[in-house]
């Protein structure tokens, strides 16, 4: 299921790396890259070229914290490719419902949640 959507966001232009990690940034405004990388469990050489990927595409951009943190923003076309994205997102979701029958869809997503509760 995981290569549709990366099919399906790749239109876009958006990994889907790159849709988590815009849809972090702006849920919880001037996040550090650090911290992102936490939330994501993405290690620190993996989050410097996902950065660059998105800071290159103009869809975010970095304004320094202090000596060694930035803050981490969307722009307003990192917005606007966010919001594209997420469409495709519930587009894919609602397409992945339909395919459960229809008598066990009542089940379905709290058997999900069941999976990723501690």
């Amino acid at each position: 299921m995981m290569s549709e959507l990366v099919q399906r966001l790749a239109p876009l232009g958006l990994r889907f790396a790159d849709s988590s990690a815009m849809m972090l940034i702006a849920a919880n405004p001037g996040i550090t890259a650090s911290a992102l990388g936490r939330m994501l469990d993405i290690q620190r050489a993996n989050m410097v070229p996902l950065l660059n990927r998105l800071e290159v595409a103009g869809l975010i951009e970095r304004k320094p914290l202090n000596g060694k943190s930035h803050s981490l923003a969307l722009t307003e076309a990192g917005q606007a490719k966010l919001d594209q994205g997420e469409r495709v997102i519930a587009e894919f979701e609602t397409w992945l419902i339909d395919r459960v029958p229809e008598e066990h869809r009542p089940h379905f997503k709290p058997a999900l949640d069941a999976l990723w509760r501690d």
